[in-house]
């Protein structure tokens, strides 16, 4: 099968669906793998790294779709992408559609095929492809927030370890599966006090496991209206497979916290698990709203590229394999990561999207 690379066009995008090692391994199954000018140099791949291993070379975006039959990228497709794909392409790409009506219409006229990285699900529930770009993105908020507690960048000042004789910062994390469990441990590391709120018994088993500036909790409306009110750092990472986030901070919640605080979003690719979320870019990453920043990229792994497209790559490649065999249909994984098809929704959580 001829596999197709494009160039991320998202804002401030660096990563690449393939590395040069991985699409050598395909070209040694048989397949065929192009790649667009200049897809790998942000993430540290020369187009010359991928030739010497078999990579033909796009000159443009349309010269790569056109030869493309298994389009294998990133992020969702945008403007330059949407005109370029066609009824006969198979996408494997992250999606993220429930959030995104007016892209789920175009998807749906152009009538592909699409399955989505973050809805291919094994038997037990894990979500293997979304799992390392959550891990990267739950590193990265608590990185992103003790910077944005900075004063010079408009916060309040605290830093989150704390040392002898000040306070420890709080932070209090929504979720404890693979982003909000990252943010919980990076955190706690660092020396904050951590609050989780998580439903399973056995996440917040692990989450108190961290230690003993860890505390877990149920998530009752009154438990975490107090807990907000009172952290520095507040980072969201709550998931329904493939549905839009419910908010678990209402507005009402946020205006209690000290002016200074920030809020991340990692939620956010699924529209956000906050009430005053709303979709920001690497560009113009951040807000302001009743005093609190608010850090809310949809793309947040894109910003450490060499780590992610490594990471990604490693999840996705026996997947793409799969995929460009011709015979994946009888993969049960790979058939619940269909989000669209022929025209239709197929994904469960998008049948009742009004479009």
């Amino acid at each position: 099968m001829r596999i197709g690379v494009p160039k991320e066009t998202k804002t401030l995008e660096g990563r690449v669906a393939l590395v040069p090692a991985a699409a050598g391994d395909l070209i040694k199954r048989g397949h065929e793998v192009w790649l667009e000018k200049g897809a790998g140099i942000k993430s540290g791949f020369k187009d010359a790294d991928y030739t010497s291993l078999g990579v033909k070379i796009a000159p443009d975006a349309a010269a790569l779709y056109d030869k493309g039959e298994l389009i294998v990228k990133v992020k969702e497709p945008i403007e330059g992408d949407l005109k370029l794909l066609r009824k006969d392409h198979l996408l494997f790409c992250y999606l993220h559609l429930a959030p995104l009506p007016d892209l789920t219409k175009r998807l749906l006229d152009i009538g592909l095929t699409g399955v989505a990285f973050e809805t291919v699900e094994l038997d037990n529930g894990d979500l293997p492809l979304l799992a390392p770009m959550s891990i990267i993105a739950g590193k990265i908020g608590v990185q992103v927030g003790t910077h944005l507690l900075h004063q010079p960048m408009g916060g309040k000042g605290k830093l989150l370890g704390g040392l002898p004789s000040t306070e420890r910062g709080k932070v209090v994390v929504f979720g404890a599966g693979q982003a909000g469990g990252n943010s919980a441990a990076l955190a706690a590391a660092g020396g904050a006090n951590v609050v989780v709120f998580e439903k399973r018994q056995d996440r917040m088993d692990e989450m108190m496991r961290l230690g003993n500036n860890v505390t877990a909790l149920y998530p009752y409306e009154d438990l975490v209206a107090r807990e907000v009110a009172s952290a520095d750092l507040v980072i969201g990472a709550v998931l329904v497979t493939g549905a839009v986030a419910p908010h678990v901070v209402t507005r009402e919640m946020m205006k209690n916290m000290e002016d200074g605080s920030v809020m991340v979003d990692i939620s956010i690719d699924q529209g956000g698990c906050f009430e005053s979320s709303r979709a920001t870019t690497w560009k113009e990453p951040t807000y302001v709203e009743e005093g609190v920043t608010h850090f809310c990229v949809t793309n947040m792994p894109g910003a450490v590229p060499q780590t992610s497209s490594q990471a990604i790559c490693a999840a996705i490649l026996p997947w793409v394999n799969k995929l460009a065999s011709g015979s994946w249909r009888d993969n049960a994984a790979l058939v619940k990561g269909i989000n669209v098809e022929g025209g239709k929704l197929v994904h469960p959580a998008l049948q009742g999207m009004k479009l």
